[in-house]
C-alpha cells in the first residue's frame, strides 16, 4: 500500500504538474496539512470498531507524528470553529517534560502538525492545549497517576507506554477517566518492551495494532543516523526491538536473558582452532514440519579446556525443509566457514541422516549424536557456559537468540520446537563440554 505522496513523487513530471495544476488555490494550500495524503500505512488508524490503537515502531519510525495527527483528526472539525469528534483529550507521557517537549512542542508534535487557522494555544499554568473550536487536551505525567483521578476524557494519546515506571497504575487511572462520548478511543505510540501492561493490552480483542521498523521512515531520517544505528544494533536482539519494533518477550526462569546475550556480543570472531556445524533435523519434511536447526560455532582452544572460548558464527536454519534441502544448507554452511565436522542429532532420522548427507558429499566429516535427556536438561550446561563468559555471539543471530530466551528449566515457552537451540547445544557440547569432560575424567591405573 502506497501513500498519495509516494504516487506523486514517483509519477512522471507531466502527471505531477497536471495533478497540482488541477487543484484549486484553497486545496493547494491545504495539501501540506492533509496527513492522509502524506502518511505511511502504519501511521493511519485501522478501520473497524476498536478501543485502543497501538503503534509499535522502531526509533524514528514516525510514531509521534502519527499520534499527533490522530489527535488532530479527533478534535478538528470541517472549519476552524467547527466541533470535532472529541473535545476532552488526555496527553500522557513518561514525564510532564516529555509531554510538553515531544508530544506538544516537538518537531512532530501537535503544534508543529497543525495548520495556522487550527493551531491550538498552550496554557502552561493549566498544562493544556486549547483549540479555536474549544477542544482541550490536558498533559499528564505517568509518574503522577493520581493526577488522572477525577478528570474525564473522550480521547487519549499515550506515548512510550512501555517505558513508564508506574505503568499499571497510570494506565488504570486513565481507563477510568476515558468515559465521555459514545465511543472514547485512545492511541498508544511506543517502542515495544517486555512489560506486562503492554503485553496485556496487545492481547485484548478491542486493541488494533500497526507496526513499522525505523527504515520505514528513512525518507525523513538523516542517512548518518540510519548508518550509525544499523552499524551498532543491526542483527542483535536489542536491534529487533529498538529498530524493527518487534516485541521481544522474556520467559520467566529463562536459561538465557537478553542482557546476558548482549554482554556476549562481538563484532568479529578471532582466528579459530576448530569449527563445527550442528544440525537438528525435523521429523518430517513438509509445510507443517518444524524448522531444521543449523548452527555454526567455532572455538579458540588454548590451554586448559575449561578456558576454551566458543564463538557462535551463524544461524543457517531453514524452515519446513525436505531432507535434501536441509542437507544442502548444512553442507553449504560447512563450506562457507571451512568447518571441520558436521554434528547431527539422529534420534528421529537414524541412518537416514547419514544417507542424505552422503548423497551430497560421501567424504563428509560427520558425527551422529543421540539425545538421552530432555531439551531443557541438555541446554542447562550450555547456559552455564554463558554465565562463565565462555561464549561470544556475532551479529545476525536474532531468531536463535529469541528461542534461547524462551527456553527455561521447565521447557520451551515458544511455539513449535526449539530446533535452533538444539543445534546450538550440540555444537557447544562437541566443542567445549565433551573435551572438558574428557580432561576431567580420572585415568584408570592398571594394578
Amino acid at each position: 500500500m502506497r501513500s498519495g505522496a509516494d504516487w506523486l513523487v514517483c509519477a512522471p513530471q507531466e502527471e505531477q504538474e497536471a495533478f497540482l495544476e488541477g487543484l484549486s488555490e484553497h486545496a493547494l494550500c491545504a495539501l501540506p496539512w492533509l496527513f492522509e495524503f502524506w502518511a505511511l500505512p502504519h501511521q493511519l488508524p485501522p478501520a473497524g470498531d476498536w478501543k485502543t490503537w497501538v503503534i509499535l515502531g522502531g526509533r524514528g519510525a514516525g510514531k509521534t507524528r502519527a499520534g499527533a495527527e490522530w489527535v488532530r483528526a479527533q478534535v478538528e472539525g470541517g472549519r476552524p470553529g467547527d466541533p470535532g469528534r472529541s473535545r476532552r483529550v488526555a496527553l500522557v507521557g513518561e514525564t510532564f517534560d516529555q509531554v510538553r517537549d515531544v508530544m506538544v512542542f516537538g518537531d512532530s508534535g501537535i503544534i508543529a502538525c497543525s495548520p495556522p487557522d487550527r493551531r491550538p494555544g498552550w496554557h502552561a499554568g493549566k498544562r493544556q492545549l486549547e483549540w479555536p473550536n474549544g477542544a482541550i487536551a490536558q498533559a499528564f505525567s505517568a509518574q503522577e497517576p493520581e493526577a488522572l483521578r477525577g478528570p474525564q476524557f473522550d480521547a487519549a494519546w499515550v506515548d512510550e507506554l512501555a517505558k513508564w515506571r508506574k505503568a499499571e497504575e497510570t494506565w488504570s487511572m486513565l481507563q477510568f477517566g476515558l468515559r465521555l462520548g459514545e465511543n472514547p478511543q485512545q492511541c498508544v505510540t511506543t517502542t515495544p518492551r517486555d512489560v506486562q501492561v503492554l503485553k496485556a493490552l496487545l492481547k485484548r480483542d478491542s486493541t488494533v495494532v500497526t507496526t513499522a521498523p525505523t527504515e520505514a521512515n528513512r525518507a525523513n531520517l538523516a542517512r548518518s543516523f540510519l548508518e550509525e544505528i544499523r552499524a551498532r544494533y543491526d542483527g542483535t536482539r536489542l536491534g529487533r526491538q529498538e529498530l524493527d519494533g518487534v516485541l521481544i518477550e522474556e520467559t520467566e526462569g529463562a536459561l538465557w536473558t537478553s542482557a546476558r546475550i548482549e554482554a556476549a556480543r562481538v563484532e568479529t570472531a578471532p582466528e579459530l582452532d576448530r569449527i563445527v556445524v550442528a544440525v537438528d533435523p525435523p521429523v518430517t519434511g513438509n509445510s507443517g514440519s518444524d524448522e531444521c536447526g543449523i548452527v555454526v560455532v567455532g572455538a579458540v582452544m588454548k590451554g586448559d579446556p575449561k578456558d576454551w572460548l566458543a564463538y557462535v558464527l551463524e544461524d543457517a536454519s531453514v524452515a519446513a525443509a525436505s531432507p535434501l534441502q536441509w542437507a544442502h544448507a548444512a553442507v553449504a554452511a560447512m563450506d562457507r566457514h571451512g568447518a571441520d565436522r558436521l554434528v547431527a542429532e539422529v534420534n528421529q532420522g537414524g541412518d537416514l541422516v547419514r544417507t542424505v548427507l552422503n548423497q551430497i558429499d560421501p567424504m563428509l566429516p560427520y558425527k551422529a549424536v543421540r539425545a538421552r535427556h530432555g531439551k531443557a536438561a541438555r541446554a542447562e550446561p550450555v547456559a552455564a557456559l554463558y554465565e562463565q563468559g565462555r561464549v561470544r555471539h556475532v551479529r545476525g543471530l536474532g531468531e536463535l537468540e529469541d528461542q534461547m530466551c524462551r527456553m527455561s528449566t521447565r521447557g520451551y515457552a515458544g511455539k513449535g520446537s526449539p530446533d535452533r537451540v538444539d543445534a546450538l547445544v550440540w555444537a557447544m557440547t562437541e566443542l567445549l563440554l565433551d573435551p572438558a569432560a574428557q580432561f576431567r575424567r580420572p585415568s584408570i591405573r592398571t594394578l
